[in-house]
């Protein structure tokens, strides 16, 4: 189902505007603001991936991708946290039946975040297990319901890592995000201090990773559910296809009222001597803009289908996000670049844009060496 507009991306529109009145001071209080958070549940951004059962949408990545996009296009931050809680209750579904009773008992608007590095450790006590770690980096920890994190268990052989599921209650939550750009996610950390954790809240990391087909025989019916290599490097990457198009709006119409308001000066190239860079620039970058989002519906498409994603696809996906990001970083620069002093200004949306493009970037998930390590080992597998 390739679907590229909806409820969701209409709503998306409202949000990024409402966002855009409030990017610089959620940028100065690096937390987003509770009425943008609100607006997000509204719309239905933390119901996106929710199963029916639970009175969600069960959605599609190719309407979140567009959503997600129109945002980010005002404010990469607040895009970030929305692709954030749209993406991970499809976790949730890799837990515990009671897990998951439990997690959306009272709807499916629940806000879930998580870290799937294993920061932690746990020991088993009962049927569950006692849980202590910091886990950095969590976006949006002040709007959680739910947190997932991820703790090696300790025991007698080799470590095995679980998922667990905790209230955001009995975690504690230390202010450590002082970043350069994305600072409006509050990607601050979580912390664990002897916390008693159920089996029903206990998941399996590996199942995340390799994914889940269509149980057809299930009540209720199973749906397949994405591997998580297969599908992460979206997550992070479509906010800052966002960014791009916004940096490249805001460009497009600097440079229009430069050609059409600046005096030619004597002895001076002026605006006339530039407009070759000028429209190489716009035209690059908007290609390349283009062509980013050609690969990401790619991968939205294949997450979507009702068929097994395979280790090549799955590795590719990787890769396409990665190679994605350096894509977009290239043409914010530019972008940035050719807009000038007076484009740079420090209280403008473009310096924002690029700073937080810049700092997407630096994810673990999008980083190329590593997803094209795992591509080529698996076409030698494959072969």
């Amino acid at each position: 189902m390739n679907e590229t507009s909806g409820p969701l991306s209409a709503a998306a529109r409202d949000i990024a505007q409402i966002a855009a009145g409030l990017a610089d001071g959620m940028d100065g209080d690096r937390r987003l603001s509770a009425d943008v958070v609100k607006a997000m549940t509204d719309a239905g951004f933390m119901r996106h991936f929710v199963p029916a059962e639970f009175g969600g949408r069960a959605g599609t990545f190719r309407e979140l991708l567009g959503a997600v996009t129109a945002i980010g296009e005002k404010c990469a931050a607040t895009a970030w946290c929305a692709s954030l809680f749209a993406s991970t209750p499809r976790l949730v579904s890799f837990f515990p039946p009671e897990g998951r009773r439990e997690v959306w008992a009272d709807g499916p608007d629940a806000g879930v975040v998580c870290s799937v590095l294993p920061f932690g450790d746990a020991v088993a006590e009962g049927d569950g297990l006692r849980v202590s770690g910091r886990w950095p980096y969590i976006s949006a920890i002040e709007f959680a319901d739910w947190v997932i994190v991820c703790p090696k268990v300790l025991g007698d052989g080799e470590p095995e890592l679980r998922l667990v599921l905790v209230p955001r209650a009995a975690c504690q939550v230390e202010d450590t995000w002082f970043s350069v750009g994305m600072r409006a996610t509050g990607s601050n950390t979580v912390v664990l201090d002897d916390v008693f954790v159920p089996a029903h809240r206990v998941g399996d990391r590996t199942a995340v990773f390799a994914g889940r087909p269509a149980d057809p025989g299930a009540e209720p019916p199973a749906a397949p559910l994405a591997p998580l290599a297969a599908v992460n490097g979206l997550t992070f990457v479509v906010p800052a296809l966002g960014a791009a198009r916004g940096a490249l709006a805001l460009l497009s119409d600097y440079l229009g009222k430069k050609i059409r308001d600046t005096p030619a000066l004597p002895g001076m190239p002026g605006v006339a001597g530039n407009l070759a860079t000028y429209e190489t620039v716009l035209a690059r970058s908007a290609a390349e803009i283009d062509a980013v989002q050609l690969l990401l519906e790619r991968i939205a498409d294949l997450a979507d289908r009702q068929e097994e994603i395979t280790p090549v696809e799955v590795a590719r996906n990787a890769r396409d996000s990665a190679f994605a990001i350096e894509v977009l970083v290239t043409a914010v620069n530019r972008i940035f670049r050719t807009a000038g002093t007076n484009g740079q200004a420090a209280d403008g949306p473009l310096q924002r844009l690029w700073r937080d493009v810049n700092s997407m970037a630096t994810h673990q998930a999008l980083q190329f060496e590593p997803t094209a390590r795992n591509y080529t080992r698996s076409l030698f597998a494959r072969a």
